[in-house]
């Protein structure tokens, strides 16, 4: 415990949190450029539960295009848009507040919103807000890729449950809003081309789950859990002391953590009031909040998870023969009827946009190498963002989150360039001769996605 308090005191020497939040917003706390600005001190420690913001500031590299560049490729993938918990967790939510409530003697001070809240989350589906977000993601797409966008018409792709079915149809919204408000009525209207069906038996690059043997893997619960039962038992001794009748366990406590998120975008559509629920936690216990679901997605789909990275090589390679115009060479996750097809899988357009989940998000950066500097995360202690090299979980798949695939063709350059975005953040490639824009060039980049192209250790996955 003392490695994660000695930890916690050196991040917040260098991030300089306020601990005296206003509780409601008189400004607009979304925009198109930026995203989520609001509370940011904890809405953006929130892990995926966070809603977008850019990291335009963060990134060491600038995202202009250079003077003497032109885009001739652009490829977003984007998570959903902020949305209801899911079933299984509303119902425990649920459960839990209204335990509190019965079991409390007394409701005083910050707990005393408590006495007399009511739980009407809904589940699964995007809140208001979430579907805002989706437009202006759809806006800033346009917006960046104008040159090309203002005659072609992006081919779209969504990951079959309804709510990334939504999200896409909002981003279409946006997109198109921009472009005729642009006055670029050119080509057809963009629509979803592809909806890819989830669930067992199908092969879908966006929501993989046909490796056994990782379906069935538990590392990333295992690691949160004992990152819970470091992290937890002071907040539970506070609750019993400050909330009496109430006894916590840690999987309890971090429950509540996540109504702050899922309350706060549910209460407003733009987010502007801060929920109650975030007020029950210091700040130092929301940076432990946003570094145990980092440790969890790294643990449960990234580098941290033998077979993590694997479920994103579909996909990598789906990218692969979007780039070079060949057909798709997978025999991991790809749906071959669906990627053999010009129809459902061509090859000469110049923009797409798929849709999917965070998890799959997650495997997919990890496949390609995004994050290959950064080391294996601490079971133990809390790590800055800077010591994890730029990945943390509200960094990399908050809602909405969105990253763009992008080649640009420069004077003096035989080749294209390939660059890629993470919600704004330039990340340098690895695997490949990389310039001070942290550019390579196509054929270097591609020859760099081995572990992809090979098909990694797909083969794993049903080794029993």
């Amino acid at each position: 415990m003392a490695l994660i308090m000695l930890s916690l005191a050196l991040f917040h020497l260098l991030s300089s949190v306020s601990a005296t939040p206003p509780v409601r917003q008189n400004q607009s706390c979304n925009s198109v450029d930026n995203g989520y600005h609001c509370f940011t001190h904890i809405s953006h420690l929130w892990g995926q539960y966070s809603p977008y913001f850019s990291l335009e500031h963060e990134s060491a590299i600038s995202l202009d295009v250079p003077s003497d560049c032109e885009i001739t490729f652009a490829q977003a993938l984007s998570r959903h848009g902020s949305r209801y918990p899911t079933e299984t967790k509303t119902a425990a939510y649920a459960k839990l507040i209204n335990a509190v409530k019965a079991n409390a003697t007394s409701f005083t001070g910050k707990y005393a919103f408590l006495q007399g809240y009511h739980y009407t989350l809904g589940a699964d589906d995007l809140t208001t807000f979430g579907e805002a977000q989706m437009i202006d993601s759809g806006a800033k797409f346009y917006r960046r890729y104008k040159t090309l966008a203002k005659s072609i018409t992006p081919f779209i792709r969504a990951s079959g449950s309804d709510r990334v079915v939504v999200s896409a149809d909002k981003f279409i919204e946006g997109f198109q809003s921009a472009k005729l408000g642009d006055g670029n009525l050119k080509g057809d209207a963009a629509i979803i081309n592809v909806i890819v069906p989830e669930g067992v038996g199908f092969n879908n690059t966006l929501d993989s789950s046909t490796c056994t043997d990782f379906e069935n893997n538990k590392t990333g619960s295992v690691i949160k859990s004992n990152f819970m039962a470091l992290m937890t038992p002071p907040i539970c001794k506070r609750f019993e002391a400050e909330l009496p009748g109430v006894s916590l366990t840690g999987q309890e406590v971090i429950y509540l953590m996540d109504m702050c998120s899922f309350d706060t975008v549910a209460i407003t559509t733009d987010g502007s009031e801060l929920s109650p629920f975030c007020g029950l936690f210091s700040d130092e216990e929301w940076v432990q909040y946003d570094y145990l679901q980092s440790l969890a997605k790294y643990y449960g789909h990234g580098a941290g998870n033998p077979l993590g990275p694997a479920q994103g090589i579909g996909f990598a390679n789906e990218l692969i023969a979007r780039l070079t115009q060949s057909p798709v060479k997978d025999d991991t996750s790809t749906n071959r009827t669906l990627d053999s097809n010009p129809a459902t899988f061509p090859l000469d357009t110049k923009l797409y946009a798929d849709f999917s989940h965070d998890n799959d998000m997650i495997s997919i950066f990890f496949a390609m190498g995004l994050y290959n500097g950064t080391a294996p995360l601490s079971k133990t202690s809390v790590q800055s963002i800077t010591e994890m090299d730029g990945y943390a979980a509200s960094w990399a798949v908050p809602f909405g989150a969105r990253a763009y695939f992008e080649t640009m063709q420069c004077k003096n350059e035989s080749e294209p360039l390939v660059r890629v975005l993470i919600n704004d953040r330039v990340i340098p490639l690895h695997g490949c001769e990389v310039d001070r824009l942290g550019r390579c060039r196509l054929d270097d980049w591609v020859s760099g996605l081995s572990f992809a192209r090979s098909g990694g250790n797909w083969k794993s996955c049903f080794a029993g």
